[in-house]
């Protein structure tokens, strides 16, 4: 192994320090300042209707906790475990869909996007391109998310170190030449394959990804997953809670919630996402949890060597 190629390490008393630059990921919402950004809203367009009922369910949580929020939703699931699952209700009625979301409630939107020809479009409708978990070190993806001038967040892959993160980043922001999104991009925290169909998520990857800079927002839905197995993944919708309380606690800079109207018939993620009153209880608690830790977040997890 070379020594470019060598994992960074720490003396045991070293501590990490936190070196997040705010980016303004949407008009007006800031991740990684004092702001606690939410992005919400139900894993999938199913419909016009159903869309918009999880767009007003989410704008009347922001309204009532005043909290800074971007609707999510993604115009077609591509990476489904069968090909027999709903995938979505059609590119162009989905990202209608969204765009008629973003004017009846001014709520910004994030979608996702899953291969370069779908971004010029994806960018028409969204304020944010989401680059799925499965293709984060995708380089024409990347490279293609950035140059619509779109703030772009990468999940990072459950197959990924925290310390690598900042590799797919630098394909954005970085290799010499204008990428479009400058450094307006941040990455999201959703667990580590654990064995077969389970994940873990370790806290740990909060503060090491932020050490790199990078903004972190924690993903509560997708970490509940429990991957595969059957028709249809899986997952623990009761460790919702307590995983989001210790993202927070953590550092984590935002969060990442799936809403639905009524997700035991949702057509994706229907063991994981949250109803909104659990989901108004459970951020209620996050800013209760954020307001804690504030006089001490800024000073991050330790203090350099």
């Amino acid at each position: 192994m070379s020594s470019e190629e060598q994992p960074e390490l720490h003396s045991p008393e070293e501590g990490i320090s936190r070196k997040v630059q705010p980016v303004e990921i949407a008009p007006g919402i800031v991740l990684g300042g004092r702001q606690l950004p939410v992005i919400a809203g139900p894993c999938a367009v199913e419909g016009e209707d159903e869309v918009m009922a999880a767009a007003e369910a989410v704008a009347s949580l922001a309204e009532a906790l005043d909290l800074p929020v971007v609707f999510k939703a993604s115009y077609d699931k591509a990476n489904r475990s069968s090909g027999s699952s709903f995938r979505s209700i059609g590119m162009e009625p989905a990202l209608e869909a969204l765009a008629e979301v973003k004017r009846a409630t001014g709520m910004p939107i994030l979608t996702d996007v899953h291969e370069p020809g779908q971004c010029e479009r994806a960018a028409e409708v969204a304020d944010i391109l989401q680059i799925p978990a499965f293709l984060c070190r995708q380089t024409d993806l990347l490279h293609a998310a950035a140059a619509t001038g779109r703030t772009v967040n990468v999940k990072k892959g459950q197959f990924m170190a925290p310390s690598d993160m900042a590799k797919a980043v630098a394909k954005i922001t970085d290799g010499g030449q204008d990428r479009g999104s400058g450094r307006r991009v941040f990455v999201t925290e959703r667990g580590y394959s654990f064995g077969y169909n389970n994940l873990v998520v370790d806290m740990r990857a909060i503060a090491r990804m932020q050490s790199d800079g990078l903004p972190v927002v924690f993903d509560v839905t997708h970490s509940l997953q429990l991957p595969g197995g059957g028709r249809e993944t899986g997952g623990a919708r009761r460790y919702a809670e307590p995983l989001a309380r210790a993202a927070v606690a953590a550092g984590a800079d935002g969060l990442f919630v799936e809403i639905h109207p009524d997700p035991s018939h949702a057509k994706s993620d229907s063991t994981t996402q949250l109803p909104p009153d659990r989901a108004h209880r459970l951020l209620e608690s996050l800013v209760a949890v954020r307001q804690a830790i504030e006089p001490w977040r800024e000073a991050g997890t330790g203090t350099e060597a």
